[in-house]
């Protein structure tokens, strides 16, 4: 490579630099009990320390005590022999520690290694939700172009929220009730004539403004049958050690739709119109139709009812006798209701940052980049044992990155703080979707997840809903800061009124495990 004179004679004072840097690392290292590369492993060990049991107490303690033991970066230059005992402990400690799982930054992948079945449904269910996402931007391009209105864009959402929060109410309870594999298969098979439907009525041109709203409504509600069913597969396809993982993949599918999803469908429909999106949506429906095919029969064990209004009252019963369930999902409603900022980001947009489309895009797209960033670093999140605690504090980081986005208006910040944002709610969902999963036995799985999907669902919108009403009452925001501030103040308060949640521990054999367990008795006969 050819230098300039000039950049020659700079070659000196950058060696000197980076040599005075690497001086300088070796000495903050040595003044630390582990090199720095060990400090996120040393926190995440902090976290399970916390939440391990009593008897788990003395073997961690030594552990730590052993890795703080570890000499600084650089002792073996310094040191020989020095360096070669502490090797000796290093050792040690790691063949005392084999046992241990080590923690992966990026997502656990074993869900994927480990069962064909699992891993079958997750790539049909990824191709399917990507082409999901390429239907919603053609239906609401196709509805802007026949109406030139964002009021009836904007009705798309009415038309089918409508029917998701009834619908998904009572869905589960046909769960329950049926085999669940066979119900998919039927409701995705539906589901893949709603967008065989709506590429014929664009390839027909028949514009026909009604018949998209029906067409949405309809694919709404299936949607809300199938969700809650298919939410019942992975415990039944994953043991407890890696059904967190597998929540977290199926979470990282979902993230990626969100972003690619209509970056793809612009793209498509400026080479071969909207149109094309409706039949590769079609298309892709194939993927997750095989996935599920090749399930085994999945009938509710442990009993069942029969669906109707009987049964999804004796599901919100089941959830009113168990705090943690009922308080881990008012944690969601919490930050979806009172801290959803999506309403006021155009205004916000307009006040303090120019005003353009495109900053305003960046900070919807934030929230969904920090959502798959975090999806994409979920090894540790599977680990976490006190999954109630980690809801909590990932919902006040939510609304503690709310609470300085409304406060901080420097563009590039904001971006970084909804970044935090999407990270902590993707973390909040796998760790919540745990939780019902680990606390609810089979027979009820259909109609919890139901009520799961709906909190979800229903949240955002009704958070929407309050951010914009704030934001008219008092400016957008006074609307931002006192949700994300509300939000703080909620987690305390579900903290205060339902300590077991932040103590429960997913590692803990649940309900359904312990009926399973044969009687003392049984094991002595």
């Amino acid at each position: 490579m050819h230098l300039t004179e000039k950049c020659r004679a700079l070659l000196p004072t950058i060696q000197a630099e980076w040599a005075a840097t690497e001086l300088a690392a070796d000495a903050l290292e040595a003044e630390l009990p582990m090199p720095l590369r060990m400090v996120p492993t040393a926190v995440l060990d902090a976290v399970d320390t916390v939440s391990s049991t009593t008897a788990s107490w003395p073997r961690q303690g030594l552990s730590t005590i052993r890795r703080c033991d570890r000499p600084p970066r650089g002792t073996h230059r310094r040191h020989g022999r020095q360096a070669e005992h502490h090797k000796g402990d290093v050792d040690l400690m790691d063949s005392a520690d084999n046992a241990r799982p080590r923690r992966r930054l990026i997502a656990d992948l074993r869900p994927l290694r480990q069962s064909p079945a699992f891993r079958r449904l997750w790539i049909g269910s990824g191709i399917s939700a990507l082409g999901g996402q390429l239907t919603s931007f053609a239906l609401m391009l196709q509805v802007f172009d026949l109406t030139r209105s964002t009021a009836a864009v904007g009705a798309i959402g009415v038309v089918s929220l409508v029917p998701t929060l009834v619908v998904g109410l009572f869905s589960g309870s046909f769960a329950d009730a049926l085999d669940r594999r066979k119900l998919v298969l039927i409701i995705s098979s539906g589901l893949t004539m709603v967008s065989a439907a709506l590429a014929v009525q664009a390839y027909l041109a028949l514009d026909q403004l009604w018949l998209l709203y029906v067409l949405a409504g309809v694919q709404s509600l299936l949607f809300a049958i199938n969700m809650p069913a298919r939410q019942t597969f992975i415990p039944r396809l994953l043991p407890a050690e890696t059904l967190g993982a597998g929540i977290a993949l199926n979470m990282a599918t979902f993230q990626a739709s969100l972003l690619l999803g209509p970056s793809l469908g612009g793209l498509i429909t400026g080479i071969a119109g909207l149109r094309t999106c409706y039949l590769i949506d079609a298309v892709t429906f194939l993927a997750a139709l095989y996935g599920v095919a090749r399930l085994p029969a999945m009938p509710p064990q442990g009993g069942h009812d029969q669906p109707g209004l009987r049964s999804v009252v004796d599901g919100f019963r089941f959830v009113r006798r168990r705090p943690v369930l009922a308080a881990v999902l008012l944690a969601d409603l919490n930050a979806t209701v009172l801290g959803m900022p999506f309403a006021v980001f155009p205004a916000i947009n307009a006040q303090y940052f120019g005003g353009n489309p495109r900053t305003l895009g960046l900070l919807v797209t934030a929230v969904g980049a920090g959502g798959l960033l975090g999806s994409l670093l979920t090894g540790p999140v599977g680990q976490v044992r006190r999954a109630g605690l980690g809801v909590l504090v990932a919902v006040a980081c939510w609304g503690a990155g709310i609470t300085g986005f409304g406060l901080v208006h420097v563009f590039w910040i904001g971006l970084v703080l909804l970044a935090i944002c999407g990270a902590a709610d993707n973390i909040s969902v796998v760790l919540r979707t745990l939780v019902v999963q680990r606390i609810t036995p089979d027979r009820y799985r259909g109609r919890i997840s139901g009520v799961n999907f709906v909190v979800g669902m229903g949240g955002p919108q009704l958070g929407n809903f309050e951010a914009g009403l704030v934001g008219s009452l008092a400016s957008p925001v006074v609307s931002v800061v006192s949700g994300g501030l509300a939000t703080i103040v909620g987690v305390l308060a579900l903290r205060l009124a339902v300590p077991a949640l932040a103590h429960y521990d997913v590692t803990a054999k649940s309900e359904e495990e312990l009926e399973q367990e044969p009687d003392d008795d049984q094991v002595t006969a």
